[in-house]
């Protein structure tokens, strides 16, 4: 036998014993997309991908190797997000609003594959997750012009759920109209009291009387059934196509950051998190006694634990007049023996600690 025949045999073998790791491999991967499905997590990580693709290509020392083994590694984890996602087709998530909803939309590009679910408020939203009708729910969280989501950090704090991942969704707030109106025929401009907060200046400007409605996509609808030429709505340009309304002006927010931090809530928290991972954040919600330097106390614990606090928020706690609760992001590992430290001497502060999630 000839080097040729000889190299072309043991190529035939490489492929039988690759075909067998591939198997095994797509094995593992439903294994995944199942805790995936009970933990509300999307199938596509570009940061966790990053960090895997990263490590193996060092597993090739040869560097022009590396540079045909990086795009078949990619091609190999594109083909098991695929399967995954074929897998999850039944999942099922839960929104505030109705199709063409910036929640929808935000669900849509967590959950490509996944069935959406829409509920008329946040509550029923959030109470079909823990419910069981769902298997997660996306949830408007804070808005970087209009801040926190008040009766989302009030589910967060008393409800039973979980956040296991943050989705950023850039909002842009169109106003919308019918076929023909102009922006002098219109009068009245419906939506969210969010995206009309978003859009102030430009409703003052034009001396437009506002109407309050559940979400941008219901406001669309309302201005479509209405027939109204002197009615308009703010919502987005994906709305407008799906409710026949004409885009009147585009981006009229009053600031060019716009941004809407949605976050998926499960049944379970999300413990996947591996030690020295980048990228992790988790959420904490607590309370602290009603006292001089007991909100102070909790804040030096976390700075001598060396996490990075990017969002604080309070809220009154209802019922208790003078009494708050607070909701921290915090950057860093949760699973790590300073994470361990940290929630132990936090213990010793705070009336009420809440692990909310890790992402």
């Amino acid at each position: 036998m000839n080097d040729l025949d000889q190299a072309r045999e043991r190529i035939s073998a490489i492929d039988t014993e690759m075909a067998r790791l591939f198997t095994e491999r797509m094995t593992q991967a439903e294994i995944i997309a199942q805790y995936k499905k009970q933990n509300g997590l999307q199938v596509h990580d570009e940061a966790t991908e990053s960090d895997i693709i990263e490590k193996k290509r060092l597993l090739v020392d040869d560097p022009a190797m590396q540079d045909y083994y990086i795009p078949f590694i990619k091609k190999v984890m594109d083909l098991s997000k695929d399967y995954q996602n074929r897998l999850l087709q039944g999942m099922k998530i839960a929104y505030n609003g109705v199709p063409g909803a910036f929640a929808y939309i935000a669900a849509r590009k967590a959950y490509p594959t996944a069935e959406l679910i829409p509920y008329p408020d946040f509550e029923s939203a959030y109470h079909a997750c823990e419910d069981g009708l769902v298997d997660a729910v996306i949830l408007p969280v804070e808005n970087s012009f209009a801040g926190d989501i008040d009766n989302v950090m009030d589910l967060a704090f008393s409800g039973s759920l979980y956040i296991n991942m943050m989705t950023d969704l850039g909002v842009t707030q169109n106003l919308l109209g019918l076929r023909g109106a102009d922006k002098h025929s219109i009068k009245t401009v419906a939506s969210h009291p969010n995206a009309l907060a978003q859009c102030s200046k430009y409703i003052h400007e034009n001396g437009f009387e506002q109407q309050q409605t559940a979400n941008t996509a219901v406001a669309a609808k309302f201005v479509a059934e209405s027939r109204d030429m002197t009615l308009g709505a703010i919502a987005s340009e994906e709305t407008a196509r799906l409710y026949g309304l004409d885009i009147i002006e585009r981006h009229i927010n009053s600031t060019e950051n716009n941004t809407t931090r949605f976050a998926t809530f499960s049944r379970t928290r999300n413990d996947s998190i591996r030690k020295g991972r980048k990228y992790e954040h988790f959420v904490l919600m607590f309370t602290v006694p009603n006292e001089a330097g007991a909100l102070a106390k909790t804040l030096n614990i976390i700075g001598s634990h060396g996490f990075n606090m990017s969002n604080l928020h309070s809220r009154p706690m209802k019922g208790l007049l003078w009494n708050y609760y607070f909701y921290i992001e915090l950057e860093g590992n949760i699973k790590s023996e300073d994470g361990d430290d940290l929630l132990r001497q936090l213990g010793t502060v705070c009336d009420k600690l809440k692990l909310l999630g890790t992402y």
